[in-house]
């Protein structure tokens, strides 16, 4: 199923979940990985992406938006986000636009994407975290603690209601 997203001189960008378009798995794996990833760590990658496809379970589920046939840009929803609060979920996580795509308001409309998909799964918040400052404060999510990545590193976290 695809979500539409914005209209750029007639070209569609749409979001699909990666299970509904498989034939773009090993480009989405690349692109998540080098992203976040490390060089040891493809295979982690691959492997979660990999088992997201076949599961009957509600996460974790991969995204990605898509224009001319293109990826320009990502995002999942997780269980947990490789951090200290495990007692909160879901998580979005993998938040990406490419750069020549940036300024178009495509990463506001995958938040907003992810939250409907996060309300969809049942689910009344959504939660992230990040170092950055100001940006998600922008689209109405809100700083509710401090906590701690698998690294030890203190990090912000953000919640949204799927309720808006």
């Amino acid at each position: 199923m695809s979500y539409l997203k914005q209209e750029r001189e007639n070209v569609m960008v749409e979001v699909y979940e990666l299970k509904n378009k498989p034939d773009y798995f090993e480009r989405a794996v690349q692109i998540f990985w080098n992203q976040w990833g490390t060089e040891k760590n493809f295979k982690f990658y691959h492997d979660c992406m990999l088992h997201s496809l076949n599961t009957n379970s509600e996460l974790p589920s991969f995204y990605i938006a898509i224009e001319n046939e293109s990826i320009i840009g990502t995002y999942a929803l997780l269980r947990n986000d490789l951090i200290s609060r495990q007692d909160i979920f879901p998580w979005l996580a993998c938040l990406y636009v490419s750069p020549e795509q940036r300024g178009r308001k495509i990463g506001s409309q995958l938040m907003k994407h992810a939250l409907q998909e996060t309300e969809k799964k049942g689910h009344s918040k959504l939660y992230l975290c990040t170092s950055l400052n100001g940006y998600y404060e922008k689209y109405g999510w809100i700083h509710i603690t401090n906590a701690f990545i698998f690294t030890g590193d203190e990090t912000k976290v953000y919640e949204a209601s799927t309720l808006n």
